[in-house]
């Protein structure tokens, strides 16, 4: 996925401090790539669409663990 014109969101669960994730979904959204907002030029991880969306579901439907 070709990150020089991809289109960047910040999660709407980011913090007011900068502690963000942003996501940019591929032409067609056949893949998603996360990246830290405070370094938008560090690493980014690819995920394909869905692995993307069994992730995201697995934290929404999944019990907190105790410590």
């Amino acid at each position: 996925m070709g990150l020089t014109h991809a289109n960047w969101r910040k999660s709407s669960y980011s913090t007011q401090n900068g502690s963000c994730v942003e996501i940019a979904r591929s032409p067609g959204a056949t893949a998603v790539t996360v990246r830290d907002s405070q370094d938008p030029h560090g690493p980014a991880l690819t995920f394909s669409a869905s692995d993307w969306r069994d992730f995201l579901h697995h934290i929404k439907h999944s019990q907190p663990r105790s410590a």
